[in-house]
């Protein structure tokens, strides 16, 4: 594994020199021209940066396929230069609204029926608007680049990015006219330079007058907006429009639609069964490019996953039809699913290593199975992460009452379960355990336990983000029997089962280590060669207990964070396992939401060691990522894969990494293709910032022997995706901000 990140970056430096130049063939899609499908980027990079700047346009053209197009909104001065810039008000999107000079500019104007306050373009001259800084108007996005790019003309965008191609929209050309601004006389007085290849608008005016005036390979696309708008020329609503197709061909060659007209949504956040719009405008010789992707879209359908490349997939990958591009905040996102994801469903999962080569990928390992999509350590759980591609699915034992031994991610069951609704006299205190009140298992038989429901709770569920809402109470909890019957039965690599807290059970007169070791004999795990199994925990007296099975893995978990470890540390480690689980701010270091380095001695110590190294949990939602991974969960995982380098990922969505892993590029040393999914470049945001980055962190502790045996409780989490309960509280009057979980 450790041979990876040595030709990590270089394998990077000549795919970013190949994305300048290289134009890969025509695949096999669904397309109307049968080539794949455009990635179009809204802004540039606006998902990162802010809207049109030109660090945005400029690493969108970096980062994306070679033929990436750049999409520029197009607003006009008082003196009719073009600018891009995707809102008509500029206080949206720019710092006019405070700076001096401009903050008393406002006005209030008519805009398609609606009186619209703001500060507009049109009321500057093009030498005020390029003193403008931009800011980035998502608030669950990177503020730290605000007010460093400015507003940029049409002109400086093509002399300073020299992108390959440019799409021009207008949105409000009935506006621009009323203020004696013609956009039609600008687009086709641009200089024959420019590499405008697209023309769109929501207005039928603008696009019919300019038809048969362009050249030959400008294409004019039509764009609806939401099906209830009227449009300005027709006085019919986009609605009404889209069942004449027909009329549309007429003076276009495109259209240009948001997703949802394609792939509709319930009012549950569910996909309904996708339209026939694709395939009766190819059949019209249309093309169909779809808008509103962005990988950070809180109301991004719960059929994903909160995965984007599964959304990108489901317009581009499936057997029916193809959009012709995507019009996107995240172009890399939509690269990578188009250069490297599409077409290889029905892949084999890259090979793994042995004991004696380095293996081309880490083990998948799940997180209580599958549980970004059902309840964790459920039966569907677990079904679920089989038919994902899971190498390893989990079992944390708990014990009931009557020692029963069970699978379940925390012996308190009132967060997993439904306990709170019945067995509230239940609640207790065991600080052994974790430092709040809960419901816990070994409080309860079995047959009490088995009256309770599941319970999935996602970790950003109080910011409206949910798991899979319809399942939500789906599923039966497994005793540890069950679940290793299961596993047999599977075709996995193996199971890895956790221990916590046997210490205080045995004060309870439970032994969880004699049941699972008893389990397990049962099962004939003891002499297994098919399957692995993975014995995890944070107690060494446990680890040193299953010393007596030679065919086990016992793995060492550091539940707090570390930037490097001791050579002493590492050889009390190697005595007791054969490989480490670490947070995912331990192979990465992560400063707030943003990654300041990699912990490559710590790695590069265990790998020396013949130390296994394992990091998660891994999650999908980009609440999660810190801003380096793009919102994208494929990107954290290709850094964890190459960068890190990993011997296993453990992960709430094991279909995330096994799509990766289907995908040839996951394997950076093979792959010779013109994209591939890249990992961060940690610490490139926070050099770039303009202002705003957050105080940093004391650094964290180097693991010292002492630590090995009496490992100290992480500090608790300010942050709900770093929430856990099993934490210390902070010095009076001292914050902190966790960076895992």
């Amino acid at each position: 594994m450790g041979a990876r990140y040595p030709l990590v970056f270089l394998i990077l430096l000549l795919l970013h020199g190949a994305n300048a130049a290289s134009d890969p063939p025509a695949g096999e899609w669904l397309t109307l021209n049968g080539r794949r499908p455009r990635v179009i980027a809204r802004g540039g990079f606006s998902g990162l940066f802010p809207d049109s700047s030109a660090i945005a346009f400029s690493y969108a053209v970096t980062y994306s396929v070679p033929d990436v197009v750049l999409f520029c909104d197009l607003q006009f001065s008082s003196d009719g230069v073009g600018f891009c810039i995707s809102n008509l008000k500029l206080d949206n999107s720019t710092e006019i609204a405070r700076m001096k000079g401009f903050a008393s500019r406002g006005s209030t104007y008519r805009v398609n029926g609606q009186d619209v306050q703001g500060w507009f373009s049109v009321d500057f001259k093009s030498e005020e608007l390029h003193q403008i800084g931009l800011i980035q108007n998502t608030p669950s996005r990177s503020p730290i680049f605000d007010g460093g790019p400015y507003l940029m003309s049409l002109d400086n965008v093509v002399r300073t990015v020299q992108p390959h191609e440019i799409w021009v929209n207008v949105e409000y050309d009935s506006f621009f006219r009323e203020h004696g601004l013609s956009s039609e006389d600008y687009i086709l007085g641009m200089p024959k330079e420019f590499p405008v290849t697209w023309v769109s608008s929501p207005e039928v005016a603008l696009l019919k007058s300019l038809a048969g005036k362009l050249r030959n390979n400008t294409k004019i696309i039509f764009r609806f907006l939401t099906e209830d708008l009227v449009e300005p020329t027709t006085k019919i609503t986009y609605g009404e429009l889209l069942k004449d197709l027909q009329s549309i061909k007429a003076f276009a060659s495109g259209i240009l639609v948001p997703k949802q007209y394609i792939w509709p949504m319930n009012k549950n956040g569910y996909l309904e069964p996708s339209t026939s719009l694709v395939k009766d405008a190819h059949a019209l010789g249309l093309e169909v490019y779809a808008s509103g992707f962005a990988n950070d879209d809180p109301c991004m359908s719960h059929n994903y996953s909160y995965d984007p490349n599964a959304e990108y997939l489901n317009f581009i990958d499936n057997s029916d039809f193809s959009v012709d591009g995507f019009l996107t905040d995240y172009p890399p996102t939509a690269s990578g699913a188009i250069a490297c994801l599409a077409h290889t469903k029905g892949n084999a999962l890259a090979s793994l290593g042995n004991e004696t080569t380095d293996g081309s990928r880490p083990l998948i390992i799940t997180h209580d199975g599958a549980s970004g999509v059902f309840p964790g350590s459920t039966d569907l759980a677990y079904q679920q992460a089989v038919k994902d591609g899971a190498d390893i699915i989990d079992c944390w034992v708990r014990m009931s009452k009557d020692g029963v031994a069970f699978c379940l991610g925390s012996s308190d069951l009132n967060g997993s379960t439904t306990a709170a609704t019945t067995f509230l006299g239940k609640m207790t205190n065991v600080d052994e355990i974790q430092n709040k009140s809960g419901i816990f298992s070994f409080d309860l038989s079995w047959n009490e336990i088995q009256t309770l429901k599941p319970n999935l709770i996602g970790p950003f569920s109080e910011s409206a983000m949910d798991r899979n809402p319809a399942a939500k109470n789906a599923g039966k909890f497994m005793t540890l029997a069950a679940f290793l019957d299961y596993a047999k039965a599977s075709n996995i690599s193996g199971i890895l089962i956790g221990i916590e807290g046997a210490a205080y059970l045995a004060t309870r007169g439970l032994d969880v280590v004699g049941a699972v070791s008893t389990a397990l004999t049962k099962f004939g795990y003891d002499k297994e060669t098919k399957q692995v199994v993975l014995i995890q925990s944070e107690d060494p007296p446990v680890l040193s207990a299953f010393k007596k099975f030679p065919k086990f893995k016992r793995v060492y978990e550091i539940e707090f964070d570390i930037t490097d470890i001791s050579k002493p540390s590492v050889v009390e480690i190697s005595e007791i396992a054969n490989a480490v689980k670490l947070r995912r701010s331990s192979a990465v270091r992560v400063d707030g939401f943003y990654l300041t380095g990699f912990t490559h001695a710590l790695v590069e110590r265990l790998h020396a060691a013949k130390i296994e190294v394992y990091v998660g949990v891994l999650k999908n939602e980009f609440m999660s990522l810190a801003f380096d991974y793009w919102a994208d969960p494929m990107k954290e995982i290709a850094t964890d894969t190459w960068a890190v380098p990993a011997d296993g990922l453990i992960t709430d969505f094991p279909a995330t990494a096994a799509a990766y892993f289907r995908s040839p590029c996951s394997d950076m040393e093979q792959n010779m293709s013109y994209y591939t999914i890249s990992p961060a470049e940690v610490g490139t945001l926070v050099r770039m910032a303009s202002y705003g980055l957050p105080p940093a962190p004391p650094p964290a502790p180097v693991l010292e022997p002492e630590d090995v045996h009496h490992q100290p409780l992480p500090m608790c989490p300010n942050e709900p995706m770093f929430r856990t309960f099993r934490c210390r509280m902070p010095p009076k009057g001292e914050h902190t901000m966790a960076t895992d979980g």
